[in-house]
């Protein structure tokens, strides 16, 4: 376990030292950020309700019930438990890294941003992605990149974004599977009938 963790340190410092620029320096800090992304959900709350009507509002229920239960796995359950610092507090590895936001004082295993992003866009790849094949890739990417951003800015050791990520994805993977259990799963009807 103690070679486990200190690869992850290693990695750590690779890419949040190692990988420093500028382009990444003036980007990452805002990319990670939610509100950045506030015209990309309100794009896609517009996109479900005024091209679906009924079937885009049970979609976004279904986005809102992935988000909930991701987010209460990875900061409520997981992270309580495991009880990992950050590596902006913790005390060898502060004084040799690159923090680029404010630290936070919550536990770092695993991401939640990681988690949750991965979780939506498994969700959103599993329910509209048969409609829309093309969003598959593009969504996994910006997932990704979310995930790099916090390892790069400090707040996230590569262990915690693995991690999370995986949780993510099977987290979406099962609330996709209840929600095409239940009866608000229109899409397919949607797209059937209006074919």
């Amino acid at each position: 376990m103690s070679e486990l963790i200190q690869f992850d340190e290693q990695l750590f410092h690779l890419i949040n030292s190692g990988m420093s620029n500028s382009f990444f320096d003036a980007i990452m800090p805002y990319w990670r950020s939610k509100f950045l992304w506030v015209p990309l959900y309100v794009f896609l709350i517009s996109f479900l309700l005024i091209n679906f009507k009924k079937a885009g509002l049970y979609v976004l229920m279904g986005v809102f019930l992935t988000i909930g239960v991701s987010d209460f796995v990875s900061s409520k359950v997981i992270k309580k438990s495991v009880k990992r610092d950050r590596p902006c507090n913790t005390v060898h590895i502060a004084p040799e890294m690159e923090l680029r936001v404010h630290c936070g004082g919550g536990y770092s295993f695993t991401s939640s941003h990681a988690t949750n992003h991965f979780a939506l866009a498994t969700f959103l790849v599993m329910i509209i992605g048969p409609f829309f094949k093309w969003i598959r890739i593009p969504l996994f990417l910006w997932a990704a990149s979310i995930a790099f951003g916090q390892i790069y800015v400090g707040v996230h050791y590569p262990m915690d974004i693995l991690a999370g990520s995986i949780v993510g994805i099977l987290l979406g993977f099962l609330t996709t599977k209840f929600y095409q259990m239940t009866r608000f799963n229109q899409l397919p009807q949607y797209f059937t009938e209006n074919a």
